[in-house]
């Protein structure tokens, strides 16, 4: 579970986070997860050559890693890593930025493509899925669960009518009518639901224009 936390945090702010959790008998666990910039394990790796005995064992990779340490020492923890990585990490890669494959065009929007899409994988960090962008009209829009977003939005320019779903969204922020225009950031998707198969947006990022 402190995997999945680490996780919904960093892609939320964008920073490093190390999430922990009571392992007993006064250990505790951590996950990390980090973002381009920073080597997590090569971080660990730096802060127990620093910091002896700091860590009981660590381990991982670039984006992911986990820990555990005494809990009487997580204070002590925080601070150095925190250090460590104010030290390592350039301003300007905390500030995030989504990449995008580009638009695509209104007879782009199909299932076809989709399918295509899907047939291109498999995916993974070293070749990720496309990410596209755009400018849509929402038609209509929905909290579908406690926090994912259903939309229905067409392209401004015109184009086909299109389902989208925005999973774990501030609901502080939506469902929101006033907003008639967004931008998103999006992963073509086929959608398969009692034998029937569409053509979805996975968005990823919106934005109220």
């Amino acid at each position: 579970m402190v995997g999945i936390l680490a996780s919904r945090i960093k892609e939320r702010f964008h920073r490093p986070v190390i999430a922990f959790a009571p392992a007993g008998d006064g250990i505790l666990k951590g996950s990390g997860r980090s973002i381009a910039g920073l080597h997590m394990r090569d971080a660990l790796e730096r802060l127990d050559t620093l910091n002896p005995g700091l860590m009981m064992k660590f381990g991982g990779h670039a984006m992911a890693a986990g820990l555990s340490l005494e809990e009487a020492r997580f204070d002590e923890f925080r601070q150095r890593f925190g250090e460590l990585v104010g030290e390592w990490l350039d301003p300007a890669m905390l500030e995030g930025v989504i990449w995008s494959d580009g638009e695509l065009a209104m007879q782009e929007l199909t299932l076809e493509t989709a399918e295509l899409l899907r047939e291109g994988g498999p995916w993974g960090q070293a070749f990720p899925e496309p990410t596209f962008d755009g400018k849509f009209r929402i038609l209509q829009q929905r909290l579908v669960g406690e926090k994912h977003l259903k939309l229905m939005v067409e392209p401004l320019g015109g184009g086909p009518l299109l389902d989208g779903i925005a999973f774990n969204v501030d609901t502080t922020l939506w469902p929101d009518s006033s907003v008639r225009e967004v931008e998103l950031a999006y992963k073509l998707d086929v959608n398969e639901f009692r034998g029937n198969r569409s053509v979805q947006l996975l968005i990823q990022h919106l934005w109220p224009r």
